[in-house]
């Protein structure tokens, strides 16, 4: 038990009188009684279990041979070739995969260490490496975003609850390189603003994709977000972007979702990055755990996340990560539901 002059368990550095310890003792309360719906109820952290293995045969990134697992140099050249491009089409349909089972999964009672497990049996299963797992340090195969958890939430025993919303980020590396993509989900049936927040970043996400064209600063991303977020009140993540993609997790461009004027990268044909808006129900800022991983909502509010990888192409971009039936080819101007 914190008292209340104890350093906050979420890492903020704040006392825990005038962090969380007020609405800790709501909820405590509110569990008790069991009248407090889930949405109010903030998340703690629970137990992580010892980091699941990997069969030798798997090829692994440069980074999960290392022990402090930070990855060598990044690719310079952000242009993939057609023979880059096949294989990042076949990690991108596997990182799909892994979703979609992951998904389906879903439900009151299971755990996200579960969730884990799952994903982790399922990259190797297809014979991949969970890219996540042991970068920079990284415990688990996928990152699970609960409720005011906005990224890099950490696989634990805390089982999900009927109202909750996760977010499932699954991220392999195939054949050379990684495909990602994530999204979020109910647990079960949830209040209205949840629903409301979820549909809300999946358009914003579609908005983003459509300002995708060759030729562009990648800033036009952000702005098309934030036309359709800002105006409903919701907060737009600025700590943590998309990305490029491809024989490395993490390189080059940075692509903000909240208009940045210093965001003048040109898109060109043969760049893939993710596109992955963080959106929250009141404040963009955030938090973090002291766990190093864990980013909230400073006002604890809920967020959600929707990511694709995306290919730009000579008229537009194209989704590598869609599901099956959605939308995967994106003509830069076409209007939204337009196949090319």
């Amino acid at each position: 038990m914190l008292g209340p002059n104890d350093p906050c368990w979420c890492g903020s550095g704040r006392k825990y009188k005038r962090c969380h310890q007020p609405r800790d003792v709501v909820a405590d309360f509110g569990r008790e009684v069991g009248r407090l719906p889930s949405e109010l109820r903030p998340v703690r952290p629970g137990r992580v279990s010892p980091r699941r293995s990997v069969p030798p045969h798997i090829p692994r990134p440069d980074y999960a041979l290392r022990p402090d697992g930070r990855p060598g140099p990044r690719p310079k050249e952000t242009i993939k070739t057609p023979e880059q491009i096949a294989r990042m089409r076949a990690a991108c349909r596997a990182a799909r995969e892994v979703l979609e089972i992951c998904k389906a999964a879903v439900r009151p009672g299971i755990t996200t260490d579960e969730l884990d497990r799952i994903a982790h049996e399922a990259y190797i299963a297809r014979g991949g490496y969970p890219s996540t797992l042991g970068y920079c340090g990284f415990p688990k195969s996928i990152c699970t975003s609960v409720n005011e958890v906005i990224c890099h939430g950490i696989p634990d025993d805390r089982p999900l609850e009927e109202g909750d919303i996760v977010n499932i980020d699954v991220t392999i590396y195939l054949d050379g390189m990684h495909g990602d993509c994530s999204e979020t989900v109910p647990v079960g049936r949830i209040d209205e603003a949840s629903r409301r927040l979820i549909e809300v970043t999946r358009a914003c996400l579609l908005a983003g994709i459509r300002a995708v064209r060759p030729g562009r600063p990648i800033r036009d991303i952000g702005r098309a977000i934030c036309a359709i977020a800002e105006p409903q009140g919701y907060g737009v993540v600025r700590a943590f972007v998309g990305h490029g993609i491809g024989e490395s997790f993490h390189m080059d461009p940075q692509v903000p979702h909240y208009d940045d004027p210093s965001a003048t990268f040109i898109m060109r044909p043969g760049q893939t990055f993710t596109i992955e808006p963080m959106i929250n129900q009141g404040t963009w800022k955030h938090r973090s755990w002291d766990d190093g991983w864990t980013a909230v909502t400073a006002d604890l509010k809920r967020s959600a996340q929707h990511e694709h990888t995306v290919l730009v192409t000579e008229d537009g971009a194209e989704v590598l990560t869609a599901a099956p039936g959605e939308q995967a080819r994106f003509v830069a101007g076409a209007e939204l539901g337009e196949r090319a």
